[in-house]
């Protein structure tokens, strides 16, 4: 029971994201397939708003999934969202319009101040490849 609730208050943080102007409305597109214990799995189709110059996923907009998925995988161990203390990504490979990637968020210590999170981003359309990995320390 605790696992459902957890999952539907996953998808209302995510709802908060959907149909808004401006900087969030990249999220529009996220997908929350799973979500309670401290662990979060996304996906989202890469689309025009996604891309660099390049014309491949935006760095920044990397590091924005790093920060909101692992901020979701932290509220679903009943903890606030807090503050972001540092966040730091790793970019590894490309990935482009049309592709499919899923962002894996880990708790990987949450205690009475702080979660630490580790966050991976594989492309599911190139044989689910790590193409970026994020660590979020937040405080409450």
């Amino acid at each position: 029971m605790a696992a459902t609730r957890t999952f539907k208050s996953a998808g209302k943080f995510m709802r908060y994201f959907e149909n808004r102007q401006g900087f969030y409305s990249v999220l529009d597109k996220v997908k929350v397939l799973s979500a309670g214990d401290g662990k979060c799995t996304c996906e989202m189709e890469i689309s025009d708003e996604h891309l660099n110059a390049g014309e491949t996923l935006h760095g920044g907009l990397t590091a924005t999934l790093v920060d909101t998925i692992s901020t979701l995988a932290i509220t679903t161990t009943e903890c606030p969202p807090g503050m972001s203390t540092d966040i730091n990504v790793t970019y590894m490979r490309p990935a482009k319009k049309g592709d499919t990637i899923s962002i894996v968020a880990e708790c990987l210590k949450v205690g009475r101040t702080m979660a630490f999170v580790n966050v991976d981003i594989f492309n599911k359309s190139n044989g689910n490849k790590l193409i970026a990995q994020g660590r979020h320390t937040k405080l409450f």
